[in-house]
């Protein structure tokens, strides 16, 4: 990987207005849906960030054309096959969503395999979710080789209850169903922005599904799909980001094309800490409050608040006056960025899930260390309101999931410094 540093100087109030990119966690199951059919899809909006071309060198290896137009944000995608059913174990090692291949393949093909996939350090994924519902749309199930083997001359709609509202499980059953003879039921869906997303890209497809965006999602499977013409919505993760951002660094920022209605838990628990939220049909501005609050917040499924925007918030509640409690209620490990936000002086102590916060504390730039992408994103946000300069290093994480994040901040009034070439657009 690219040795990716940031240098950041601290002090600057972020101000201005700021594009919000197509999102990151819809691109992949979108691209992975182009593998249902023969015809050509167009995907707009796509954030042009290391994550999507990634997910796209998987589907060329696979047979799949992937066309990329950088400067209009569009992925031209075609798959007429033939098509290969394994996907390379060296590119599935580094992308959870790899895995999302399975579902269409093996609803195209009959058959799919696939190693177990790698991803951001976060806590235990585990693929069971995925695994018994291909099992209980009749797939047979076997691991052979380090890989998770699936095959099914034909898939059949049945009710499938999840364990628990895994998004990548959802939106794979979803990819599997939607060609399955009969009808499929899932129960206790994940009910995230990025299922209804993916629905609406299958159904304009040709595909049958009703109720996603709730824990219970329909489909009535066809025998074949069309391609269609898909835009992606806003990255609600990168509008928590920059939302966060402004009030910690006492900024004023519009985020033009965000759509609040995906982040009403975070509006809500800062219009709490004392943040000024002005939404309208085209954007969001957050203005920074001269006092914050000290709060307790918990990261839960959506509608709650996303586990992906729990170490920004931490890292808020750091600069809020008294004791702020954050409860991480989705992956156990996503509090080893802790350890990284102390050598920048924060006072933050951790029991189990929980980190017990105390502020507000002047945070000060020193060498510190990504984690993973949202882990280096809190760090960053955490250098912009420090005193002094803040080295942050292993920033290629951020590569994979914000578009041009360091040009956007500095078009904000940030002083941060890129010291490694930025990869090449897909």
């Amino acid at each position: 990987m690219t040795q990716v540093s940031y240098l950041i100087d601290g002090g600057a109030r972020l101000h201005g207005a700021v594009p919000i990119s197509g999102g990151k966690n819809a691109a992949m199951p979108c691209m992975a849906a182009a593998l249902l059919t023969d015809a050509p899809c167009r995907i707009t909006n796509v954030p042009m960030i290391g994550d999507v071309r990634l997910f796209g060198a998987i589907l060329e290896d696979l047979g799949a054309d992937v066309t990329v137009d950088p400067a209009a944000n569009t992925l031209h995608l075609a798959a007429p096959g033939p098509l290969g059913d394994v996907p390379p174990d060296r590119l599935v090692a580094n992308q959870r969503a790899s895995f999302l291949v399975m579902g269409p393949l093996l609803a195209r093909l009959g058959r799919a395999a696939c190693s177990a996939p790698g991803g951001d350090g976060i806590g235990q994924r585990p693929l069971d979710v995925h695994l018994r519902g291909f099992a209980a749309l009749g797939a047979d199930i076997r691991e052979v080789g380090g890989r998770y083997v699936a095959s099914a001359p034909q898939l059949r709609g049945a009710r499938v209850v999840l364990d628990y509202p895994s998004v990548l499980g959802t939106e794979n059953l979803l990819l599997a169903a939607v060609l399955a003879a009969g009808h499929t039921t899932i129960v206790n869906a994940a009910a995230e922005p990025e299922i209804v997303c993916l629905a609406s890209m299958l159904t304009a497809m040709g595909a049958q599904v009703h109720g996603a965006g709730t824990h219970t999602i329909e489909i009535d499977g066809v025998p074949a799909l069309a391609g269609a013409d898909h835009r992606l919505i806003p990255d609600r993760i990168e509008t928590g980001t920059f939302a966060i951002a402004a009030a910690m660094t006492g900024g004023d920022l519009t985020l033009d094309g965000a759509q609040p209605r995906h982040l009403d838990a975070l509006f809500s628990k800062l219009a709490d800490i004392g943040v000024h939220i002005h939404e309208d049909e085209a954007a969001v501005r957050v203005a920074a409050a001269d006092r914050l609050n000290a709060s307790t917040i918990q990261a839960v499924p959506f509608p709650g608040l996303p586990t992906d925007l729990q170490a920004l918030m931490t890292t808020l509640l750091t600069q809020a006056d008294g004791v702020s409690v954050v409860h991480e209620r989705v992956f156990e490990s996503r509090l080893q960025y802790v350890g990284e936000l102390r050598k920048l002086g924060a006072r933050i102590h951790t029991a189990g899930s929980t980190a017990i916060v105390q502020g507000p504390t002047p945070l000060r730039g020193s060498t510190v260390r990504g984690l993973d992408i949202r882990a280096a994103a809190a760090l960053v946000v955490a250098a912009l309101a420090a005193s002094g300069r803040t080295e942050l290093r292993d920033a290629y994480h951020l590569d994979r999931g914000y578009e041009c994040l360091d040009r956007k901040l500095r078009a904000l009034g940030a002083s941060i410094e890129r010291i490694a070439p930025r990869e090449s657009s897909a």
